[in-house]
């Protein structure tokens, strides 16, 4: 019999007349022949009201009693909405974390699952029950309640819906879907009728609201398809898959992070390890380190730069303050009052020009670029924070998000979709070493045939990058990382980017023919590098993975001359003749993750 977990965040149990619309979704469903579990959130706000009650009693509440706290608001939703089942006249039986057998570790607040015991869910179903579990919560080995953190509910479902090999995972929420960008933010965004798990990792780690990293995560790692849909209507919603809405289009989404701070650490010692001793401390303070970026040292110095969110930057400055002295450098500088605008797309793994676009309608817009990072399929810029909006704007209009791709998707053509083999052979060995949400790693990698061209000094301006890029792009050169940094300098800035190693004097010529334009200070370029990255599923949520390539670099006396990261992949530039030497090391370090 076919299997569907449908979950009902908060604004979906509101009150007494939304719980019963959602018991009424889930006995239709039922009704159609299917099993059905229904997981849900606290009531409305209800999370909030428990969190202000913790703060009229304790300045620091201890994380254990928060989590013995917080669990009550699911378990409050789990009986109502079981009741009102029953007042329609249905079986449903409620349970919580414990009792479904939803085992974490000992992280209180922000546990992980290891396990979830099953047995007790499929024989209330074969039984004719609409099983209501709570949300949000598990229990450790001592038996302590733990909760799983922001978007823990989201989570709970897709984890449930992979242990029952469940046909598909129903988000009910409070949108009819995925967009292309925030429709609070800009009204002429599109709902999508299907993206993929990449794309959506992405845009979640990006602030897209609609669905939390970790619960993709788990939907990737077991194939869980995933139908995002509204709570109060029947539209069809989004899809969310293994492929793309649209195999021609290079962009999918656009995204605008506005609270974000920037640091800027001056004067770095271009050395093996600094690297590891200023992410380290960070680490350790639980600081959100997003958007990191290292360009090409100079003189024996380089700047590393990084965000983090705004709320987050008294601590982090308070890190960096000592990383700065146990690492020599000359100092920081940071800028609380600026703003990540992204784009999103399978396709420009494989489609040049698109970074090149994105810069050039910000240099349209008079849009300046502070930083940038790209990735396979993601580049993100740090703009001023008063400009955000305008910037999201642009590049939307420029990839002309607002339309549907022609080759778009139709939710008539969309195949039945199961666990495959391979799927449910993953989770009986993660249920067997108790640890599912364990870091899945796909890929070690070492590529050799790339050189890096540094434009230092360049006037920190609107249409800096595109004018560069624009040039580059016209010669057919294409380009993979790119790498603009804040180097502190008053209105001067310094651009990296790599390229194949066969175009490297083509760009050379391109890039010093622009001296008539770009009164930049000097060209530096090497063919004598490789780009080393590790590939996988749960990068953002086990921060381990930056910090243990750069210790592990450090330790084999491995620089690191540039560095970018992204929800999938952490990229670094190094010395081509240390590429093997650190492909070695890194795939000891690593090799009981890779998949």
């Amino acid at each position: 019999m076919p299997l569907v977990v449908q979950k009902f965040g908060g604004t979906s149990v509101a009150d007494p007349e939304k719980i019963l619309a959602a018991a009424r979704k889930a006995i239709r469903a039922q009704q159609e022949g299917k099993q059905v579990v229904v997981v849900v959130s606290a009531m409305g706000h209800n999370t909030d009201l428990l969190i202000d009650l913790a703060s009229q009693v304790s300045d620091q509440p201890p994380a254990r009693e928060m989590d013995m706290l917080l669990s009550t608001g699911e378990q409050v939703s789990v009986a109502l909405m079981a009741m009102a089942v029953h007042s329609l006249g249905f079986k449903a039986i409620s349970l919580t974390g414990a009792q479904m057998g939803i085992q974490t570790d000992s992280s209180f607040t922000k546990a992980r699952i290891r396990k979830i015991s099953a047995d007790r869910i499929q024989r209330l179903l074969n039984e004719g029950h609409i099983v209501i579990a709570a949300g949000f919560q598990g229990i450790d080995e001592d038996f302590n309640i733990t909760t799983l953190g922001r978007g823990g509910s989201d989570t709970t479902a897709v984890a449930l819906a992979a242990v029952l090999q469940a046909d598909a995972c129903e988000i009910h929420t409070d949108v009819d879907g995925v967009y292309t960008t925030d429709p609070r933010q800009l009204p002429e965004a599109r709902q999508m009728s299907q993206i993929s798990y990449d794309e959506m990792l992405e845009l979640a780690s990006l602030g897209a609201g609609v669905m939390h990293n970790r619960s993709i995560e788990f939907a990737k790692k077991y194939g869980v398809p995933i139908h995002v849909r509204s709570s109060f209507s029947d539209v069809r919603g989004t899809l969310i898959v293994s492929e793309p809405e649209s195999k021609s289009s290079a962009v999918c989404g656009a995204a605008m992070t506005r609270n974000e701070a920037r640091i800027t650490i001056q004067g770095v010692p271009d050395r093996p390890g600094t690297s590891f001793e200023i992410f380290k401390r960070l680490a350790d303070a639980k600081i959100t380190v997003d958007m990191i970026v290292q360009n090409v040292g100079h003189e024996s110095q380089a700047d590393i730069s990084f965000t983090v969110p705004k709320e987050e930057l008294k601590e982090a400055i308070k890190a960096v303050q000592t990383a700065v002295t146990t690492v020599g450098a000359s100092g920081f500088t940071h800028d609380d009052d600026v703003s990540k605008v992204s784009v999103v797309g399978l396709g420009m793994a494989y489609q040049t020009g698109v970074a090149q676009q994105m810069f050039r309608a910000l240099a349209d817009a008079g849009i300046n670029i502070q930083m940038i990072t790209t990735s396979e399929i993601k580049i993100s810029v740090l703009v001023a924070r008063n400009q955000a909006q305008s910037a999201l704007r642009a590049v939307h209009q420029s990839f002309g998000l607002f339309r549907r791709p022609t080759d778009a998707v139709e939710w008539s053509k969309l195949p039945s979709r199961k666990a495959t083999s391979a799927d449910l052979e993953k989770l009986v060995h993660d249920l067997r070493a108790a640890d599912m949400e364990q870091l899945s790693l796909s890929d070690i990698s070492l590529i050799d045939d790339q050189a890096r061209i540094t434009l230092v000094g360049v006037p920190d301006q609107p249409g800096l990058a595109a004018m560069v890029f624009d040039a580059v792009a016209a010669q057919g050169i294409f380009v993979d990382m790119i790498v603009q940094s804040y180097d502190g300098h008053e209105g001067v800035t310094s651009i990296s980017f790599t390229i194949p190693h066969r175009q490297h004097q083509a760009c050379l010529e391109v890039v010093e023919g622009l001296r008539p334009t770009i009164s930049f200070s000097r060209v530096q370029s090497s063919q004598e590098i490789s780009k080393l990255s590790v590939s996988g599923i749960g990068l953002r949520s086990h921060t381990s993975v930056a910090i243990g390539m750069f210790e592990v670099l450090s330790a084999n006396g491995i620089n690191i001359e540039m560095i970018n990261t992204s929800e999938l992949r952490v990229n670094v530039v190094i010395s081509s003749s240390a590429g093997k030497q650190a492909l070695d090391c890194l795939r000891r370090k690593f090799e009981l993750n890779l998949s």
